[in-house]
């Protein structure tokens, strides 16, 4: 018997040792463990499905259109990227007519549009069956610029603007001293957006009364650091674009203020939100494919774009809207609401938060 004594000791050994290495007694943990799912509230619930993780977004992105909205547009883009960077956000420069052109053949996901879209352009995307959700992301205004040695012009009148830039004087209106006798006999060379961007369309309609209605002859681009460095270069240069770019470069240029009856008011950031700028401010869009929109990696994108693209308009130059606009953008586009706020012209004088108001 003498092995059966030995086996009852090594077992006894062998419980002591097990029990040794068990961990001292400690008080029940406060939270769960983490490696526990929770108890489903009901036997026969199944188990929720779990929410897709936003880092897991994939895809592209296609945006094109407005030169002016671009800037905003590619910093939103960037930022987002960091947050998930499996999806691709590809931003074009056509001006907002290219822009539109592509959106309503279907070729991009959102339209960047410096004025709404007009007519011609809700026939085409009506006939592609194209819809959109129109939401404004910013305010902007219009500059009106000229080389910094120039030191004869400081601030112009809307009637002086139209007097260069109306149909009628082409070819005529052609020297300083034409706009003002006091001016120098100087040639006026002239520079300004072409006419597939919304920067002519809005400036054309505020300062010459008609869209598109403008002069022919001038150095004209689609790109605004092309007129940029137009105006930089040339002493007797007069141009416009929108504010962003000349913020950008103020050491090359030099702005003009406008008096438009009420005296010369500079182009700024407290110009435009306190209204004061007129006609040259105005609000910028985005407009989103209804079809695209559900995509999880274009929903995503728009919604930050509303959310934390306040921070990056004022970080490129233009001019945030108001949170309450940016509330009832995010309100239209998470209803789907289709369709423009406007009568396919551009909103002269509209604002932007008393439309939205009227739509809830």
């Amino acid at each position: 018997m003498k092995w059966r004594s030995v086996l009852s000791k090594a077992a006894a050994l062998l419980v002591i040792a097990a029990a040794a290495c068990q961990p001292a007694a400690t008080p029940a943990p406060t939270a769960p463990a983490p490696v526990q799912a929770p108890t489903p509230t009901s036997p026969s619930a199944p188990a929720p499905a779990p929410t897709p993780s936003p880092a897991r977004l994939s895809g592209e992105i296609k945006v094109d259109g407005s030169s002016t909205v671009y800037p905003i547009t590619e910093a939103v883009g960037e930022e987002f990227q960091k947050l998930h960077p499996d999806v691709k956000v590809v931003v074009g420069i056509s001006g907002t007519g290219g822009g539109f052109k592509k959106f309503c053949n279907g070729e991009t996901d959102i339209s960047d549009a410096s004025r709404p879209i007009l007519q011609k352009e809700i026939d085409a995307c009506a006939q592609n069956g194209i819809e959109y959700i129109e939401l404004p992301v910013a305010y902007d205004a219009l500059s009106v610029v000229v080389n910094p040695r120039n030191d004869w012009v400081t601030c112009m009148t809307v009637a002086e603007l139209k007097k260069i830039w109306e149909p009628d004087a082409q070819g005529k209106i052609t020297r300083w001293n034409q706009v003002r006798p006091e001016w120098p006999d100087a040639p006026l060379n002239l520079y300004g957006p072409g006419t597939d961007s919304g920067t002519f369309d809005y400036f054309t309609e505020a300062i010459v009364g008609k869209a598109k209605a403008s002069r022919g002859d001038y150095t004209a681009s689609e790109d605004d650091n092309v007129l940029v460095q137009g105006v930089a270069n040339d002493q007797y240069a007069l141009g416009y674009f929108g504010l962003a770019y000349y913020i950008e470069n103020q050491d090359k240029l030099k702005a003009v203020a406008i008096d438009n009856g009420k005296g010369c008011v500079p182009p700024s950031e407290e110009t435009v939100r306190n209204g004061t700028y007129q006609p040259l401010s105005r609000p910028l869009f985005i407009y989103v494919s209804r079809k695209a929109a559900d995509r999880p990696e274009v929903e995503a994108f728009v919604r930050f774009y509303l959310e934390k693209g306040p921070a990056l308009v004022k970080q490129v130059g233009y001019v945030p809207l108001p949170d309450a606009v940016y509330q009832l953008a995010l309100k239209r586009f998470e209803a789907r609401k289709v369709g423009t706020l406007f009568k396919g012209e551009p909103p002269v004088g509209l604002s932007i938060e008393d439309l939205l108001k009227a739509e809830q």
